[in-house]
C-alpha cells in the first residue's frame, strides 16, 4: 500500500515462508515450512489468485513429497516415500517455480523445479540443504543457491522471471 497500511490478506498457512510472484503477478506463491512447529502441518507449497489486494482460491500448488523408486536388486527394497521442506522460491519468465529443498538427504537436497501446473520437472541434486535461489547475471539465466555452508551457481536454460 502507498501509504505504508498493513493488511494481512490471509492466515491460511501455519508458518509462511519463501514468497513469489507468478510472471504476470495474477499468482503468489508461499512455501510453508510450519511442519518444523506443527506436526500437522503439510509439506508444500500453497498458490492463491490475485485479485486487487485480495487473494482468492488458496490451494496446494505443489506437494515437497517425493518417491524414490526402489531396487530391482536382492535386497528387494520397496519404493519409499520422503517429504522435505521448501524454503526460498522464485518464478521463471515461463511460469516455472524453483524451489529450495532440503532436511531429507541425499538425492533430495537442491531444488526442485514444478511447472506451471505444480508437476515437478526436474531437480538439482546438492550434497546439503538449499535454502534459497536466486536468478543472476546480465541474462538471469545464473541460478544462484545457498545452502547449509555453501553458495552454489549454475548457468540454467531458463531466464528469471523478475529483477527483484
Amino acid at each position: 500500500d502507498p501509504g505504508c497500511k498493513v493488511e494481512k490478506v490471509t492466515d491460511e498457512i501455519f508458518k509462511p515462508n519463501g514468497v513469489c510472484f507468478s510472471p504476470d503477478y495474477r499468482r503468489l506463491y508461499v512455501a510453508d515450512t510450519g511442519s518444523t512447529h506443527y506436526p500437522e502441518a503439510p509439506k508444500n507449497i500453497k498458490v492463491w489468485e490475485v485479485d486487487g489486494t485480495r487473494l482468492r482460491n488458496g490451494r496446494e500448488f505443489a506437494s515437497m513429497a517425493m518417491t524414490f523408486p526402489g531396487t530391482s536388486g536382492p535386497d528387494g527394497r520397496p519404493p519409499r516415500k520422503v517429504a522435505g521442506l521448501a524454503d526460498g522460491i522464485r518464478c521463471d519468465k515461463d511460469g516455472n517455480l524453483w524451489s529450495s529443498a532440503g532436511w531429507v538427504g541425499e538425492g533430495y537436497d537442491g531444488v526442485h523445479i514444478f511447472s506451471p501446473q505444480g508437476q515437478r520437472i526436474g531437480q538439482i541434486v546438492l550434497p546439503e540443504v538449499c535454502s534459497n535461489v536466486c536468478f543472476g547475471g546480465p541474462r538471469r539465466n545464473r541460478l544462484f543457491m545457498t545452502a547449509s555452508r555453501s553458495l552454489y551457481a549454475v548457468h540454467v536454460e531458463a531466464q528469471g522471471a523478475h529483477w527483484c
